[in-house]
């Protein structure tokens, strides 16, 4: 039993993560020993289980703790000599854990989603989706069979060609259709990171990528955001120190911050890739709710050294699962053997609807309203952020999210777990940071930033 004191300026988080680290660093808790489940923990101690998950999460990356699937939580065995903490927690055992504090962050039972990472369903293309939906069901197409590795060949040479549009010069044979930009994250880091390479990612970064990451046992070298994209100087460092050969990064409506790189900051990390033989995966995702026609990484580099991804989940439907990635044709081909290997074909149907969906006349059309809506959400929700004496990373007044700290806020953490109890969801920076340490930085979701509830409560809390 750990003694914790909740009138303390310490948070509870902390006094949990500092009490359990000591008792085994003193040999109190040996290797191997089962430690109380995370209700167990939060019944005896009085605390929330919200408080449990993020504390045991945090002794999982630090090394001191190993999720077993079905079984619970165990004292880790200690790196051995030479071994860093965070290199021997960085391997698939902190995975479980991790997605587990994910899992209840984004339930989706919760009323008001102002943390999480998709739009309403009525600011999708519902209508668009329905009407590819009906075609397809009157179409006598074949839907047998696994269809081609590569994807609907249709929907690659519309892709191909909207890329063209942005001057990236694509063959259909170099994109791939995956499930999702999850899929396609996921076979770039299986094709391109071994266990203990080291990794340049933005910092804070797209948290499903750093989950991943350190799944794959990848030893993670934040690249602080600034507004205006990167700190160049520390990314020049952190190469020059640990000779990373992958940078993956989010230059347009980063989440969470979202911040947009300069050009001028754009040509700089080509450079140094260039320079340093670095080969830059460019999570785009968001590149149709940019309003502004901006170079991306692949455009200026031709798709030489660059991979860029894409999806359609953020403006056609989250359900449907289709994302894509564009690169070099020798490592798409790579990447295409490791879909097949890990899941075949994706799913042609989908793919399909998202064609339908893109060429039935009513696209552009829907992404302009969709722009036009999130840039008066932008502009709403900053103001009362402002208001309640949040400060802001940055306005973009583009894209789904604003990154926002409180004065009164060491750590969002409690601040989370008391919302997720009044049927809120935020989104606490810790998920986001390359290091998973406390931080008060918040991603708001600006579509989902329209209840009052959101800033009473947020008012009661702060005040």
């Amino acid at each position: 039993m750990l003694n914790l004191q909740p009138t303390s300026a310490t948070p509870l988080v902390t006094q949990i993560v500092d009490g359990l680290a000591a008792q085994i660093d003193e040999g109190a808790l040996r290797a191997g020993t089962k430690v109380p489940s995370i209700r167990q923990f939060a019944h005896a101690h009085q605390v929330s289980v919200f408080t449990v998950v993020e504390a045991y999460d945090r002794l999982v990356a630090q090394g001191y703790l190993v999720s077993r699937p079905h079984s619970g939580f165990f004292v880790r065995k200690r790196a051995t000599p030479g071994t860093s903490v965070a290199a021997a927690a960085s391997g698939p055992q902190g995975f479980d854990s991790m997605w587990y504090l994910r899992k209840i962050f984004e339930h989706r039972h919760l009323g008001i989603k102002a943390g999480c990472g998709w739009l309403p369903g009525d600011w999708l293309f519902e209508d668009g989706l329905r009407r590819a939906l009906r075609h397809l069901a009157a179409d006598d197409a074949d839907l047998g069979g696994y269809g081609d590795p590569k994807g609907y060949p249709p929907l690659r040479q519309h892709i191909a060609e909207a890329f063209a549009e942005q001057e990236v010069q694509v063959h259909p044979g170099q994109v791939l259709l995956t499930q999702g930009s999850s899929q396609a994250l996921d076979l770039a880091v299986r094709r391109l990171v071994r266990p203990g390479d080291a990794v340049l990612v933005d910092d804070p970064g797209y948290a499903n990528l750093l989950f991943a990451l350190r799944y794959q046992g990848a030893q993670l070298l934040g690249v602080p955001r600034t507004p205006q994209g990167w700190d160049l100087a520390a990314l020049e460092s952190l190469i020059a120190t640990h000779r990373p050969k992958v940078f993956f990064t989010q230059p347009r409506l980063h989440s969470p911050t979202g911040s947009v790189a300069s050009l001028a900051q754009l040509h700089r990390v080509l450079q140094l890739a260039e320079r340093h033989d670095l080969t830059i995966v460019e999570n785009d995702i968001y590149a149709d709710l940019d309003p502004e026609p901006r170079p991306s990484l692949a455009s200026l580099d031709q798709l030489n050294r660059v991979l860029t991804i894409g999806s359609y989940s953020k403006t056609i439907s989250p359900n449907i699962r289709v994302g894509f990635l564009l690169g070099h044709p020798d490592l798409v081909e790579d990447l295409a053997q490791l879909k097949m290997i890990s899941g075949l074909t994706s799913a042609e149907f989908g793919e399909r609807l998202a064609h339908g969906a893109l060429v039935e006349g009513r696209w552009r059309k829907h992404l302009k309203a969709l722009r036009e809506r999130l840039a008066g959400a932008h502009q709403q929700v900053a103001q009362r952020l402002v208001d309640q004496g949040f400060e802001l990373f940055h306005e973009p007044k583009a894209g789904m999210f604003l990154w926002a700290r409180h004065p009164a806020l060491p750590d969002a953490v409690a601040l989370s777990n008391e919302a997720a109890e009044q049927d809120i969801m935020l989104g606490p920076g810790h998920l986001f940071m390359a290091d998973l340490q406390p931080t008060p930085w918040m991603r708001f979701n600006v579509a989902f930033c329209g209840d009052e509830r959101l800033f009473a409560f947020l008012k009661r809390s702060l005040t």
